[in-house]
């Protein structure tokens, strides 16, 4: 059912990672008119080469657990809207704490596997002291660039959500509004995007807007992933 409060409104997203696909497909849901800005191609950096991890409660106790835990509840929702198990990978799953040793020779033969059923037959060499972390009551995994995909191709198809392939140079404020957003051009010059409102789901990179960097500061983290 469409959302009074965002109907016929024109919305631009700016970013095409996870939080700006999620953003801009529930406002296009609830009947907003959205502008989605990516510079080069949806998910293609982190948001597409995550983990995928979905936790319950990993976050209990601390300030996003609520949202963690809606957020757990909303991907189950969308995996049966979306058919979630064959569009993106979408399965609930045990999830296991396990320790590793390295041996200082390569050598060496490998330690025995423990004894504990809980270890998987495919887990072999050094893996020891498991301990469960999860069940799928409250774990799960999604294919995070395919999750972000087909989101977008969702909305693109069934709802009012356009993606715009551009880079964003900056946004237009009157007064305490902001009323557009300007894309560098090549040829024809810069390009502007009139919008009721605006959203900035620019990650590390929203630090290059003046805009932002003057209220406070945002920074990237650089972190492995081995999937």
């Amino acid at each position: 059912m469409e959302n009074p409060t965002v109907q016929n409104k024109r919305v631009i997203v700016c970013g095409g990672g996870v939080i700006g696909v999620c953003t801009a497909y529930f406002l296009a849901k609830k009947g907003a008119s959205v502008t989605l800005i990516e510079k080069s191609s949806v998910a293609c950096a982190a948001s597409g080469k995550a983990g995928g991890f979905l936790a319950l409660d990993w976050c209990d106790g601390g300030p996003v657990s609520n949202l963690a835990r809606t957020s757990f509840n909303l991907h189950r929702s969308l995996a049966l809207e979306l058919n979630g198990p064959q569009s993106y990978g979408y399965r609930p799953l045990n999830t296991l704490s396990i320790s590793l040793t390295e041996t200082t020779s390569s050598s060496s033969p490998p330690q025995q596997q423990s004894s504990s059923s809980l270890l998987p037959e495919w887990v072999n060499g050094f893996a020891k002291n498991p301990k469960p972390i999860g069940t799928t009551e409250t774990t799960a995994q999604v294919h995070p660039k395919l999750f972000t995909r087909t989101l977008i191709s969702s909305a693109m198809n069934n709802y009012d959500l356009k993606l715009v392939i551009g880079e964003l140079d900056r946004v237009e404020v009157e007064g305490n509004c902001a009323k557009s957003v300007i894309l560098k051009g090549e040829e024809e010059g810069s390009r502007a995007i009139e919008a009721d409102s605006i959203v900035l789901a620019l990650g590390p990179w929203s630090a290059r807007l003046p805009l932002i960097s003057l209220l406070f500061r945002i920074s990237g983290l650089k972190a492995h992933s081995i999937v």
